[in-house]
């Protein structure tokens, strides 16, 4: 018992692919934001990357129409570059809008070498100092352009707004302004000043972070997928396993119950054989004993009676231990179930007269079971005995039976065809509590009895591969219902069929 215990305990199933798919389900996770991350980074990059290069473009074409249309007319007109001439100024603004024009530019500003602003598209910003920034004096100290990104919200709070207004995002650029002419060899040009403009890159980034979102969905919405798959899949390997454990747990149980039925039996059988002996030889005494008392007018007659009457019933007893200790293996015939069970209504017929109990059969003639004739007897007459034992004040008893198809009605799921003889009483009923040890032997709700009836019934309908269900009908009374194979040949009986008895039903009489 106690290795039948751990057996059932022993392991809960599944668990350890639970905690392996949760991981694998987080590393999923990880690793799809991860990349997503790296995708965005580098979408940043690439666009940043782009950014510069056009800057740089722009730069140099700035550069080279300040120095050709500004620079070389206005030290020709005027000998030099004095911005604070009105004239200068316009035509350096003129050159300098009309290049910038269509590009985004929302500023450009020019420093001197001491960082003072000489020329602004802003003109409340000329003249100005302290303005300067790290980019103006990198490019001056090492004569190098530079670029650097400003955006105005940040950039996870950019993936959840629609749009962005012009001017969120903007790229900075600082160059140098040189002189476009050539001093020598290895002689870098002079530097006129610093070029810094400011260029509005807004739906270039949003277009970025569209990117990013679909990315960021994508990547998500393929772990909840692979996640929900994975959850699927594990619901059915689990739902598969608890099944498969409740088979093994019942299996178990069975065998147990087998083994312990299998002990019971035989020292039931050692001991029924023993008496069985002695018992017959106080019967068939009893009975030569009664015979002549009854001739005699023996005073004694009615306790002789009595003593032949109770070795009956004990041979009785002791012939179900040895029916239940010894099945026999049943010899698989096509037989008429209706023949049987008029058979039986015909040896109940006088009990039924007694107790004022109507017996309906419902039985089409004709309708064949595969089994042995003698076995399918005993078990029916066991099942409507105990019927009649129910129903203490009378009433109906009704004996049906029809096709079913496999799975139906508790017939096994294997072809069939099977047949299902069911027989109701208008008795109490099983008790719920106890209904599934009614087919349990030794077990029974009587103050008298062996508590084999059922479960011989249920031994000879499992030997002949069928199946014994006990339920409570819904108005009242036990229903007891024996499926038991059927040849192909019974196939077309209605599952309904009306109720047209081949005999009149058995009645009290008056």
């Amino acid at each position: 018992m106690g290795i039948y215990k751990s057996l059932l305990g022993a392991h809960k199933p599944l668990q350890f692919v639970k905690v392996l798919t949760w991981t694998f389900l987080l590393l999923i996770l990880v690793t799809n934001l991860g990349l997503a991350v790296f995708l965005s980074k580098y979408a940043e990059r690439v666009l940043l990357e782009k950014q510069k290069e056009f800057g740089l473009l722009l730069t140099e074409n700035l550069s080279h129409q300040i120095f050709t249309r500004f620079t070389l007319p206005t030290i020709i007109g005027y000998g030099q570059i004095s911005l604070r001439n009105p004239e200068q100024f316009t035509r350096l603004d003129q050159v300098v809008r009309s290049t910038i024009h269509s590009f985004r530019v929302r500023e450009v500003r020019i420093y001197d070498p001491e960082f003072r602003i000489t020329y602004s598209t802003d003109p409340n910003l000329v003249t100005r100092t302290g303005l300067a920034g790290e980019g103006v004096k990198r490019a001056f100290t090492l004569e190098e352009p530079s670029f650097e990104l400003f955006s105005k919200i940040p950039g996870a709070t950019a993936l959840f707004r629609l749009e962005l207004k012009p001017g969120s995002v903007l790229m900075r650029g600082f160059a140098p302004l040189r002189l476009e002419r050539n001093f020598g060899p290895g002689v870098k040009n002079p530097i006129m000043g610093i070029l810094e403009f400011s260029q509005d890159i807004t739906d270039d980034y949003m277009a970025v972070v569209n990117f990013e979102r679909l990315v960021y969905s994508t990547s998500l919405l393929t772990s909840m997928v692979l996640f929900f798959l994975i959850v699927s899949i594990l619901r059915r390997a689990d739902r598969i396993s608890a099944e498969r454990q409740t088979e093994k747990e019942k299996l178990l149980r069975e065998l147990h119950q087998q083994e312990k039925l299998a002990g019971m039996g035989r020292m039931v059988a050692g001991v029924a054989h023993e008496i069985r002996n002695p018992l017959g030889i106080i019967q068939s005494s009893a009975e030569l004993v009664l015979k002549k008392a009854k001739v005699d007018n023996h005073p004694h007659t009615r306790i002789i009676e009595a003593i032949y009457d109770e070795s009956r019933r004990l041979s009785r007893t002791v012939n179900d231990f040895l029916d239940y200790a010894r099945p026999r293996q049943p010899r698989m015939l096509e037989v008429d179930i209706c023949r049987i069970l008029e058979q039986a209504a015909v040896f109940l017929e006088h009990e039924c007269e007694a107790k004022g109990i109507r017996l309906e059969r419902d039985c089409p003639p004709g309708t064949l079971v595969l089994g042995d004739k003698d076995l399918l007897y005993r078990a029916v007459y066991n099942v409507l005995g105990n019927a009649m034992q129910a129903m203490t004040a009378g009433g109906l008893l009704q004996v049906t039976a029809r096709s079913v198809l496999p799975g139906e009605g508790g017939a096994p799921a294997e072809d069939g065809p099977w047949l299902a003889v069911s027989v109701r009483d208008s008795g109490p009923g099983f008790d719920e509590a106890n209904l599934d040890k009614m087919k349990d032997p030794f077990f029974s709700t009587k103050d008298t009895g062996t508590g084999l009836g059922l479960a011989i019934v249920a031994s000879i309908v499992e030997s002949h591969g069928g199946h014994v269900a006990l339920a409570n009908h819904p108005e009242g009374g036990a229903v007891v219902t024996l499926i038991m194979p059927a040849p192909e040949s019974s196939w077309q009986i209605p599952a309904e069929t009306p109720a047209t008895p081949p005999a009149a039903p058995v009645t009290p009489k008056a």
